[in-house]
């Protein structure tokens, strides 16, 4: 007998704490990420965090937000480069059943799913289990996301880009050196973290792109928020280059089931000449495999850089499901 618990984050959290069979593969299902923007984006939704539970033994977690009788899971593309359900292993078909019986029951017409990677549990089995349902479901490729496994040593991974990137990172490198005395350092925000938020966000005003249109007065608010709800769960990195002791580029990451997820980036373009923003990648990437991390994600988007330092693509699907 299964039966559907409706949840808090709070509750979540201690669930997340407590149960350790939950996969929580992504760090942009994580409670405390989901509670995040949830304060700062939901608009007029319903909040509808649902579990699902074999007699008492928890099977799965569905985070669902409602409007207008669609189902949505939480989070938004903008920030959230790809979500999921979070499903005990051995117990896909169980969740997947109870829970599309649950939406019928409160008449849910349409589940849209977000962006997904294609190992998402729902790309990978809830797919099925609807469609064997009769359901009408259309998946449609919308974006990528890039990432790499690391070797043991920078010098393996330099021999893993082809001669020319290969070539190009170590004459930016030494151009870079040659700009004055440069420090790297990846830090995890427990001290003077409003300060270096601040350093951040002054780099990332700084950009001439898409990125200064990006960061409105409520993303930044979000952005402040998500750095001290990371720094709390201890997965926030904040990789910081300068030059004669000033800051010229940083980048945000998280640090998350030995992987490095660089989510965000800003650079001087005074210190263009010496390729701040790309540099401050790659010594990233170096530390991250001097820390023995076996993977790294660049996340969401088609920037060409990702492939030059060597990401592989990884295609994002959005998913929508008709429940008649």
């Amino acid at each position: 007998m299964y039966s559907v618990t409706r949840e808090s984050f709070d509750s979540l959290a201690a669930l997340r704490n407590s149960d350790k069979t939950l996969l929580w593969n992504s760090i942009f299902v994580l409670p405390f990420w989901m509670e995040t923007w949830w304060q700062h984006f939901h608009a007029d939704s319903e909040l509808h965090l649902i579990t699902v539970r074999d007699s008492r033994q928890l099977i799965g977690i569905a985070p669902l937000q409602l409007k207008n009788g669609i189902a949505s899971l939480v989070g938004g593309d903008n920030v959230c480069d790809y979500l999921d359900f979070i499903v005990v292993p051995g117990n896909e078909e169980a969740f997947s059943v109870t829970l599309l019986e649950e939406l019928k029951k409160q008449q849910i017409k349409k589940l849209d799913l977000g962006l997904l990677r294609p190992d998402s549990f729902v790309l990978s089995n809830f797919v099925d289990i609807a469609q064997n349902r009769g359901l009408s479901v259309s998946i449609q490729p919308e974006d990528v996301s890039s990432e790499m496994e690391l070797p043991a040593t920078f010098d393996e991974y330099l021999t893993l880009l082809n001669s020319k990137q290969r070539h190009e990172v170590r004459r930016k490198l030494r151009r870079l050196n040659e700009a004055g005395k440069v420090e790297y350092q990846l830090l995890d925000g427990n001290t003077e973290l409003d300060k270096l938020v601040n350093d951040f966000m002054h780099l990332f005003a700084l950009a001439r792109d898409e990125k200064a249109h990006f960061m409105t007065s409520n993303m930044e608010v979000f952005f402040r928020a998500l750095s001290h709800a990371t720094t709390t769960a201890g997965i926030l990195r904040l990789g910081r280059v300068t030059i004669d002791s000033q800051p010229v580029a940083m980048v945000m990451c998280f640090d998350y089931n030995n992987i490095l997820y660089l989510y965000n980036s800003g650079f001087d373009p005074q210190y263009d000449a010496v390729s701040v923003g790309l540099m401050s990648k790659v010594l990233t990437i170096q530390e991250s495999i001097r820390q023995g991390k076996r993977r790294f994600e660049f996340l969401k988007g088609n920037e060409i850089y990702k492939e030059r330092l060597g990401g592989h693509e990884i295609p994002l699907s959005r998913c929508k499901v008709e429940i008649p």
